[in-house]
């Protein structure tokens, strides 16, 4: 399957979303009974096990070419290991609402740094949407949303910050790769790195894990491996190739709203003035940003 009729990819992006807000609710559940680095190896072996089988079935599992080593490593370093890790650690210490509309500044990051090292221009509308999303981090961030007395909350908010910045930093790097394989092609491997090196650093920082295990939890691993991850990537990587990269870069801002939203029923947690008005700002700030994006390639193809 090369492509999805547009119903078809609007349902499986709605999928991704729904899939990725929910994910945050389950990732503050499952490191309440695992470390962060052990969350994020178990998930990632679900993951794996379940990329192999569908993309054997849709006959994309093939070698990666010298010149695509480095973009595997990108994503399954910055992306699926750095960035994973430090949101489930971010979430321990944080609610999962909050820590997903701090987690989905990403795009912001991108705005800021990409004309800073030469890989962007600047555009009014990147620097509006930069300024509102910066407006509603500040507006999150504000001792009377956040206890800026805690030291584990401040570090929570920190490493889910740090988190945003890596997979800002992926993506940079991702714009600036010439693919060989397509990036469907290539996730099985991404995932493999990130697994191997997942598991080889939780065993070295935190030993042999001593779980009790659970319906519940094993329930919980299952919808954070196989829906969350293996699903949510594959869909993704299939609804890019038939809706724009405007309205996908435009449809993912709903996901930290889908995150508040399950956290507020699966968790019970509260959704206040400055976690509504930081998230409807940060999403504003993404969508002028993604949209002054759309228009400085629209203006470089008029030229030519």
């Amino acid at each position: 399957m090369n492509s999805l009729s547009p119903r078809a990819a609007v349902g499986l992006f709605l999928i991704v979303v729904l899939a990725w807000g929910v994910n945050w609710s389950v990732t503050k559940q499952l490191v309440q009974f695992l470390s962060p680095l052990w969350t994020s190896a178990i998930r990632s072996w679900i993951a794996l096990a379940a990329l192999f089988v569908i993309l054997g079935l849709s006959n994309n599992l093939v070698i990666p070419e010298r010149r695509d080593i480095p973009v595997v490593l990108s994503v399954a370093l910055l992306h699926m290991t750095v960035f994973s890790v430090l949101v489930a650690a971010g979430v321990r210490f944080l609610p999962a609402g909050k820590a997903v509309v701090l987690g989905y500044t990403t795009p912001l990051w991108v705005a800021i740094a990409a004309p800073l090292i030469g890989k962007d221009t600047l555009t009014a509308p990147k620097v509006a949407g930069a300024l509102l999303g910066l407006i509603g981090l500040a507006v999150i961030l504000n001792p009377t949303s956040i206890d800026w007395t805690n030291g584990n909350v401040m570090l929570g908010a920190g490493m889910v910050i740090l988190a945003a910045i890596s997979w800002a930093a992926n993506i940079i790097y991702i714009r600036a790769h010439r693919w060989l394989a397509s990036p469907l092609q290539l996730l099985i491997w991404q995932v493999l790195v990130a697994t191997v090196v997942l598991s080889i650093t939780a065993a070295i920082v935190d030993g042999i894990p001593h779980v009790n295990w659970s319906r519940r939890l094993v329930l919980l691993f299952l919808y954070s491996g196989l829906i969350g991850t293996a699903l949510a990537y594959w869909a993704m990587s299939m609804v890019n190739k038939s809706i724009s990269a405007l309205t996908t870069s435009l449809g993912t801002t709903a996901t930290p709203l889908v995150g508040i939203a399950s956290a507020a029923v699966l968790l019970g947690e509260p959704i206040d003035l400055s976690l509504a008005v930081a998230a409807g700002l940060i999403v504003a700030g993404i969508g002028l940003a993604t949209l002054g994006d759309r228009l400085l390639r629209s203006q470089a193809i008029v030229r030519g």
